[in-house]
């Protein structure tokens, strides 16, 4: 990385996953630095979703290095996901034209019910299938299937959790971490933060927000959204042998049939 700026910048792993993340400084100047970022966020720099995109450069092998303006700032806390501004951000994103021109540019084809159900299906372990309340949740998205088809598909981040909001130093709120974005019902996104961190008796003055009424069939598709990505989770968990924390997924799908 050193000599796409120049000796006298000091850069470090920014952690992650991934390991591809660095943060460049020299003197006050501050950059974050991702290698082979997708191309998607030029869009989402320029819609204001993520921090400013200063430059892309490519190697001579090929790698693509991104810069990003590096901002003060921390992630949210669970209590403050309810403030008005995640529900404006959220719908800005989900009803960006740009956005969804950008990923279909990609390559990303529309996610659709049918292919989680079956990839759930398919994963999940005999031994957990057995289960009273993972063959309970199963039963519900195969009877439910039909029922939560929808057509008007958006960009959905797919990971909304609190710890990927940035919230400034200038109060500037940002959503980040991408690459697990897909096209698809913007429930998947709903869905996940309402049951989360939003209060039941606050659902429909927080929907209203975002830009929509909380009808029958948005909490059918939420309901079936948070239990496939839940069922996901427990296959996970069981695949990496950390039981405990499968454990209080499989506990969590009795919350979920509590709304």
């Amino acid at each position: 990385m050193e000599h796409i700026l120049g000796q006298e910048w000091e850069i470090v792993p920014a952690g992650g996953a991934t390991g591809e993340a660095f943060l460049a400084q020299h003197d006050k100047q501050r950059l974050f630095l991702k290698r082979n970022s997708s191309p998607f966020l030029a869009v989402l720099s320029a819609e204001g979703i993520v921090p400013k995109l200063v430059w892309t450069k490519r190697m001579e092998n090929g790698d693509v290095i991104s810069a990003q303006q590096w901002l003060e700032g921390r992630e949210l806390k669970p209590h403050e996901m309810k403030q008005q501004i995640i529900a404006k951000l959220l719908g800005k994103i989900h009803r960006s034209g740009p956005l969804l021109r950008m990923l279909k540019r990609l390559g990303k084809s529309p996610l659709s019910p049918n292919q989680l159900l079956q990839s759930i299906e398919e994963e999940l372990a005999p031994e957990l299938k057995e289960r009273p309340l993972i063959n309970k949740s199963l039963s519900f998205l195969q009877a439910e299937l039909q029922n939560v088809q929808y057509k008007e598909k958006v960009v959905c981040h797919c990971d909304v959790n609190h710890n990927n909001w940035l919230l400034t130093e200038n109060n500037q709120l940002y959503l980040i971490d991408w690459d697990g974005a897909m096209i698809g019902d913007p429930a998947i996104d709903l869905g996940m933060l309402l049951y989360c961190y939003i209060p039941r008796e606050e659902w429909d003055a927080w929907i209203k927000i975002y830009g929509l009424e909380l009808s029958e069939h948005l909490l059918l598709r939420m309901k079936w959204y948070v239990l496939e990505q839940t069922l996901t989770s427990v296959q996970w968990y069981h695949t990496k042998l950390r039981f405990q924390e499968m454990e209080n997924r499989v506990h969590y799908l009795e919350e979920i049939f509590k709304f």
